[in-house]
């Protein structure tokens, strides 16, 4: 049986009560690097209405949001996302991704392909919502000083992992990919449509700065300048599905165990279909209310 996501919070009495932590799953193992996570089969528009279906029986009531509390090994500090039936609309009517939806799935991501497995110390996660082009453009000094402090929770960064950034582009813009390696001074850039960093040289800025003031209290040794490198990912056809295409991003580099990624690694046959395909598969079940499980 899965667990519930946490109790209603109705939105309208303006107050919160304290939802149960959740309780821990061990991880699933990787029996191979290269291992892929379950999808569920059928078309699009098949899948659209299992989802819609499965919201619509479940016991949360619109207006209400539920709370789902996720410890500190998903983003170095614990959190708590609020989750409303609203949310799940942005899924089955096909709508653009918000924060909630991407972080939930980074939470269920971590919670079945690592939790337990050594694939935590190679990959970790940033929170979206703490760092973004709108915060970077009012203080720039605190976003860095936000990703120096994420960057000094895990361990001491000299072996090869990634941290992964869902960006966003700000005020609910475009969604793009951050994959940064401390140990190698490298960064990877993937978005869905075409450009690189220097749509956003803020944003670059500002990691790169973060990056070096991270491994100077560190006193780590800057051997080389730092290494940006555009991926060529495959790319959205429509303006909505970059956040689709971030969530399946970050699933393959997980489920591959890969840290060095290369240049061109996928197939052009990803994207909105197979995340909301594994989506449907591990939502809701016994019309039990949790957004990923």
């Amino acid at each position: 049986m899965l667990k519930k996501a946490g109790k209603d919070i109705p939105t309208k009495s303006g107050t919160k009560t304290n939802p149960k932590s959740q309780k821990e799953v061990p991880g699933q193992m990787l029996d191979k690097a290269s291992k892929e996570i379950p999808t569920t089969s059928g078309t699009k528009s098949q899948i659209m209405m299992r989802l819609e279906k499965m919201v619509e029986e479940t016991d949360i009531m619109h207006g209400a949001i539920r709370s789902v509390d996720m410890d500190e090994g998903v983003f170095g500090i614990a959190h708590s996302e609020l989750i409303a039936k609203e949310d799940m609309q942005q899924l089955f009517e096909h709508e653009e991704l918000g924060i909630a939806v991407i972080h939930t799935y980074i939470w269920y991501m971590y919670d079945t392909l690592m939790r337990g497995t050594e694939l935590c110390n190679r990959f970790n996660f940033i929170a979206a919502s703490r760092i973004n082009t709108t915060f970077i453009t009012k203080n720039p000094t605190s976003v860095m000083n936000e990703l120096v402090d994420r960057f000094m929770v895990v361990g001491d960064n000299t072996t090869p992992s990634l941290y992964f950034l869902p960006f966003n582009s700000g005020n609910g813009g475009h969604w793009v990919l951050v994959a940064m390696d401390l140990s190698r001074l490298m960064v990877y850039y993937l978005d869905s449509l075409p450009g690189d960093w220097s749509k956003y040289p803020s944003m670059k800025k500002t990691f790169d700065a973060a990056i070096l003031k991270f491994r100077s209290k560190k006193n780590y040794r800057n051997r080389k300048d730092i290494t940006w490198v555009r991926v060529q990912c495959p790319q959205q056809n429509n303006s909505i599905d970059c956040g689709f295409f971030v969530l399946r991003f970050m699933r393959d580099i997980i489920a591959l165990n890969r840290i060095d990624i290369p240049k061109m690694v996928w197939n052009n046959n990803l994207g909105f279909i197979l995340i909301l395909s594994d989506i449907s598969s591990n939502l809701l079940l016994n019309h039990e209310y949790v957004l990923f499980s």
